[in-house]
């Protein structure tokens, strides 16, 4: 269970969430109890402590951008913190293109497939709502 304390128009808030079993979870805000129904979207990647790595498995090739372009899209709402590509630049999946904030964290968006930044439609600073384009890859 992770717990969580945060202030809305200066209400504060209580909360916790219960691991997801099946597309379900419980947030418990202030006391009272959810049971939310969870939609599985790509999760922005985190920067992670390192570990140890696995025995190394043969590369698949990553998947380029379809023809008319791939839209990254924010997966949640936030503020843009930093751009980290420029247009016309190549990019593998995996790499980092942008870093958000969203509730005091930093989520870094990263290209979820080869190809080159056709369009950048956001600047540091901007706020972004969920699914909202940030970057498109071609």
């Amino acid at each position: 269970m992770k717990e969580f304390q945060f202030k809305i128009n200066g209400t504060e808030y209580k909360t916790s969430v219960k691991e997801l079993e099946n597309g379900m979870t419980e947030v418990t805000v202030n006391g009272k109890a959810y049971q939310v129904e969870m939609e599985k979207k790509a999760a922005p990647a985190k920067a992670a402590t390192p570990k140890a790595a696995p025995a190394a498995a043969p590369a698949a090739k990553a998947a380029a951008a379809p023809a008319g372009g791939f839209q990254v899209k924010s997966p949640l709402p936030g503020s843009v913190i930093k751009v980290v590509v420029s247009e016309g630049q190549a990019v593998k999946k995996g790499d980092t293109l942008l870093t958000l904030e969203s509730m005091k964290m930093e989520n870094v968006v990263a290209a979820e497939c080869d190809g080159t930044v056709k369009q950048i439609a956001v600047s540091a600073g901007q706020n972004v709502m969920q699914d909202d384009l940030l970057i498109v890859l071609g």
